[in-house]
């Protein structure tokens, strides 16, 4: 183990406790679809093994597992959640980390989870742009539906993305959105708004420097998330001036900026967003602005 990841993981506090056999939150959103429309999505959040590369801004370890489920949990936890979820078009399977990671989703389970999931029309699983291969197209053929794959692009300026312990360079990322592509696979693409180690203005240009290599590689989505501390490493960055959290009227303009393009869809991850507000009296106003960019894709 290398001194940043030993670094990461020792600045962590405790992770919540989560039942293997259900999933740790599922929901119903609506979202501007790939039709041209706006359509409910049903997202299960998975509970699951922790993503291996310990990324320096992830906090999605804090409702992970230690240790690997058991074969049949994940078919299991699906269908617990189907059962209470109203009826959608399009499924997110997110497992806070890499489907296509054998230690967290049992390639034994590939079959039993394709059963379940083959009656929508687009099914979506986030994974590392390095564990992209054949197994994602085979996991098409066997839910016999459109597959989308979410990969975690962070950002496209190379020296921030060599210090997040990403573990992959653009190449990587250009090359898995190739092999994706290869096989008739949508691709979205995660982009943060300012990482540590940079400027409002910095992260804003960097942000949309990143939608546009995202979208020059064949992405059709992108999901721009503000950063925040909370996972320990940030707030340690936070209190030696290394790291900020972005404005809300930041992500605004990232968002008006990229629909402007007319490239592809972009979203902007309104999750607890109204933190970032510039003034606490005009977080409801700004998202506002952002959901109805969201649902709309017309910059306003």
């Amino acid at each position: 183990m290398d001194s940043l990841t030993q670094q990461i993981l020792s600045l962590r506090g405790p992770r919540n406790v989560v039942d293997p056999s259900v999933p740790w939150l599922f929901l119903s959103e609506p979202e501007y679809s790939r039709n041209g429309k706006v359509e409910p999505v049903s997202t299960i959040f998975l509970t699951n093994r922790e993503c291996p590369f310990h990324c320096l801004m992830c906090d999605l370890w804090q409702n992970t597992l230690t240790e690997s489920v058991a074969p049949g949990s994940i078919p299991a936890q699906i269908d617990f959640a189907l059962q209470q979820l109203p009826a959608a078009p399009h499924l997110k399977l997110y497992n806070s980390g890499n489907f296509f990671d054998a230690a967290a989703v049992p390639r034994q389970d590939l079959p039993a989870i394709a059963s379940r999931v083959h009656g929508f029309e687009t099914v979506i699983v986030e994974n590392h742009p390095r564990l992209c291969d054949q197994r994602c197209g085979q996991f098409q053929q066997l839910c016999g539906t459109q597959l989308e794959v979410a990969l975690g692009l962070e950002t496209a300026h190379e020296l921030t993305l060599a210090r997040l312990n990403k573990q992959m360079t653009l190449a990587d990322f250009e090359s898995a959105c190739q092999r994706l592509l290869q096989q008739q696979i949508l691709i979205r693409s995660f982009v943060l708004l300012k990482l540590p180690w940079t400027s409002e203005q910095e992260g804003v240009e960097h942000a949309l420097q990143s939608i546009r290599f995202a979208f020059d590689c064949g992405v059709s989505c992108c999901s721009v998330i503000p950063v925040r501390a909370g996972n320990g490493m940030l707030d340690q960055l936070r209190k030696t001036g290394q790291f900020e959290p972005p404005k809300l009227s930041s992500l605004e303009f990232v968002l008006r900026e990229s629909l402007s393009w007319k490239r592809g869809r972009v979203f902007a991850d309104l999750w607890d967003a109204a933190q970032f507000a510039d003034q606490p009296a005009d977080a409801d106003q700004q998202m506002q602005r952002l959901l109805q960019m969201n649902l709309t894709q017309q910059p306003a």
